[in-house]
């Protein structure tokens, strides 16, 4: 079922501020320029939204590098000030994704976007049946179960805002069937919901409320609704306004090309670049061996940061004696969708699955070896080192702390 047509009426301008991607702020927004002088020379350069494009870019930076989406902190919203700082700077974070006219990266910042949308509706009670009135047609609060309220701070986690409150909601089923293909997990198949009448019951889970439920689905109509919206005003953008915003759009180009060069050494590397530990999992669960959870985290962990193939993923785990095919491929969906990072040399040692002695492995024994990717870009480093013409390589460099880290030095030495 579509976005309802006709949002309901809203006034509220910390909500604005709040949410300003919502319909409703539009106008908010067009007055608030128009009452403060705010043109589009002064949105770019002028001294006055030099702090709404300090935080624009931090937006825009988080929507690259954190998995959690945009900082929930922003400004002051209770401050006129604080409300135009945040208001205009998620418009000049949008202004320089449009300018990139890269599609991927308005796709990320869409689902930054939406990812920090969605942290701030769990614990929002108040805009939450307002929001699900603007993005949802059908979305009723079935009831309202006693509790003690719990504080939202910034520093809380996901899982603590999920546990946070107790309104029971509805969906219809319609827009629930648009919306859940995009979220996986099984609490969002239709067989396993609860249905009746054409609704939905969200209910509440012992880690996961009702109402975290809805600020999820919430989420996939935001991040739709901002990023349509930035693809129209692509097609707006001039050449005159391209370049006024080139060192911004670079910026942000950079960071995730950076990001993209990392993934993609990281995605090249030959079996024989992994790390003993994760060569030490695979054969064991090859062979039958009940490796521990957290040893089975750290493969999928690995796998995942990898781009290995779900599917090569979980064919690591056949031959494992619990082995259940549906198991093992929502587990590692989990990790894949999540993006879990994988664990340090401390860490599995403690839990038994690091196979190396001192002795075994120089590589392995070099001081600055704590993390298993490191023992991979030290070893493709290495490759790329030694596969370098003869005379390409005059005299051999003097091995500092750096160079050693670049040089997984060989077992049989």
């Amino acid at each position: 079922m579509p976005v309802p047509t006709v949002p309901p009426v809203l006034t509220d301008e910390v909500t604005f501020a709040r949410y300003p991607f919502l319909p409703q702020a539009a106008q908010w927004i067009r007055d608030m320029a128009q009452r403060h002088s705010i043109d589009l020379n002064e949105l770019l350069d002028g001294p006055w939204m030099e702090k709404a494009r300090q935080r624009a870019r931090i937006r825009l930076i988080d929507s690259v590098q954190s998995k959690e989406g945009v900082q929930v902190v922003g400004g002051d919203i209770h401050t006129e000030e604080g409300r135009l700082i945040e208001a205009f700077s998620f418009y000049y974070a949008r202004l320089v994704v449009c300018a990139s006219e890269d599609e991927r990266l308005i796709a990320r910042w869409a689902q930054a976007e939406a990812a920090r949308a969605e942290q701030l509706l769990i614990q929002d009670e108040v805009n939450l049946p307002v929001l699900a009135a603007t993005y949802i047609s059908e979305a009723v609060r079935a009831s309202q179960a006693t509790g003690s309220a719990v504080l939202a701070s910034s520093s809380m986690s996901m899982r603590q805002l999920r546990q946070g409150n107790s309104s029971l909601w509805k969906i219809g089923l319609s827009d629930f069937i648009e919306i859940c293909p995009k979220i996986t997990g099984d609490r969002w198949r239709l067989p396993n919901v609860d249905l009746e009448g054409g609704w939905v019951t969200l209910h509440n889970e012992r880690q996961y409320t009702s109402s975290a439920k809805l600020a999820r689905l919430l989420r996939e109509r935001i991040k739709r609704g901002i990023e349509q919206e930035a693809l129209e005003k692509m097609a707006e953008v001039t050449t005159d306004l391209a370049v006024r915003l080139a060192e911004p759009v670079g910026i942000v180009r950079n960071l995730m090309a950076n990001k993209a060069s990392e993934a993609i050494a990281l995605v090249g590397a030959e079996e024989s670049d992994w790390p003993p530990c994760m060569q030490k999992i695979i054969a064991e669960l090859t062979n039958g061996v009940n490796v521990n959870h957290f040893g089975r985290l750290f493969l999928a962990s690995m796998a995942a940061t990898l781009a290995l193939p779900q599917e090569a993923c979980v064919g690591f785990f056949r031959g494992a004696p619990d082995f259940s095919e549906a198991t093992t491929s929502y587990q590692v969906e989990h990790v894949y969708q999540h993006e879990y990072t994988p664990a340090g040399c401390g860490k599995l040692k403690i839990n038994h699955n690091c196979p190396v002695l001192p002795g075994d492995n120089r590589t392995c024994d070099q001081p600055w070896m704590d993390h298993p990717l490191k023992y991979i870009r030290a070893t493709q480093r290495w490759k790329r080192l030694t596969s370098r013409p003869v005379e390409s390589v005059q005299k051999e460099p003097v091995q500092t702390e750096e160079s050693a880290e670049d040089k997984p030095a060989s077992d049989a030495d």
